[in-house]
């Protein structure tokens, strides 16, 4: 999971939380808004593809569903134009079609 440095990221609760969950943490220079912007574009296309004209789930199991499924398409359907109107999976796909070792390009 890729953070900036806010105290909800650093907290010792969140780092435990994230240890427990087995997620590896990665955070942004502090100052670099070139570094945070990635994160910045994705959360923001999260909460309007997801959020816009919504005020709550009827539960948290709904809130985590509807999260799911938007991550699902975004990473296996949504096109994306700086992947030459591919989905993420479907340019990741086309890494593995070229030879990575010497043994394999022979």
């Amino acid at each position: 999971m890729h953070t900036d440095h806010e105290a909800q990221y650093t907290s010792r609760v969140f780092v435990e939380a994230c240890r427990s969950a087995g997620v590896q943490r990665s955070m942004s220079v502090v100052g670099s808004s070139a570094d945070n912007a990635l994160a910045e574009f994705f959360n923001a296309t999260f909460k309007h593809e997801t959020l816009q004209g919504r005020k709550s789930w009827p539960s948290g199991r709904e809130a985590c569903l509807a999260s799911f499924r938007w991550l699902h398409r975004y990473n296996t359907r949504r096109r994306h134009s700086r992947l030459g109107q591919r989905s993420p999976i479907a340019y990741e796909n086309t890494l593995h079609l070229i030879p990575t070792t010497l043994a394999q390009a022979a």
